[in-house]
């Protein structure tokens, strides 16, 4: 793709390395950009760079937040003894938008996967770990993905948890084998946390 401009190109370079952006639509967007008033691109790059270097992970469930703690964690109303564990923030939307769940959550910031050189250690498994140790937790609901990855990241979690006898429950599997939250509709994602099933029973089904 041959550009006029270096600083076309060095933008259309930059856009496209979001995911799902190829080349053609990056310059689709700066053009875009390019055809809005000046105060508008100044206000998209303002609130990117705002975002960039204020954002916040909550110090107890590692959610995305402007503050210290999340809105959720906050919240009196929620029960602090239910933990929902999710992959990313992204789940969070998902199952808030359900208004089926009323307790914490915990955001590990993606799965186990030797395959892409992801760990425990990369994850917040440890973080969660230490608040079951504490008795601070009652439930503990399994909400990743039904994927290889998220199994094992569920059964690892499982094991470390073990000795302190807490519940642990999963989503039940409306959610198709290999289908990732954000994607589910409401009313599916919300059943299958109501309906939510021992996590012991959904070993006896793999």
């Amino acid at each position: 793709m041959e550009f006029s401009s270096k600083l076309l190109e060095n933008a259309v370079n930059e856009m496209s390395q979001l995911p799902g952006i190829g080349k053609r639509t990056a310059l689709r967007l700066v053009l875009h950009l390019l055809k809005q008033p000046e105060d508008q691109t100044h206000r998209l790059a303002n609130s990117l760079n705002q975002m960039r270097t204020d954002i916040n992970f909550c110090s107890n469930c590692h959610n995305i937040s402007d503050t210290k703690l999340c809105e959720i964690c906050a919240n009196p109303n929620r029960n602090e003894k239910i933990v929902c564990v999710v992959e990313d923030i992204r789940d969070v939307m998902a199952i808030e938008n359900t208004s089926q769940f009323r307790g914490h959550y915990h955001v590990l910031g993606g799965k186990i996967s030797p395959m892409d050189g992801i760990g425990p250690g990369e994850l917040t498994i440890q973080s969660l770990v230490d608040k079951v140790k504490e008795g601070k937790i009652e439930e503990l609901i399994f909400a990743l993905s039904s994927t290889m990855e998220g199994d094992t990241t569920n059964f690892y979690i499982f094991k470390q948890i073990e000795p302190y006898h807490i519940t642990t429950t999963t989503i039940a599997r409306g959610i198709s084998v290999g289908d990732e939250l954000e994607y589910a509709d409401e009313v599916t994602l919300g059943r299958s946390i109501v309906n939510r099933i021992p996590f012991e029973n959904s070993l006896k089904s793999t």
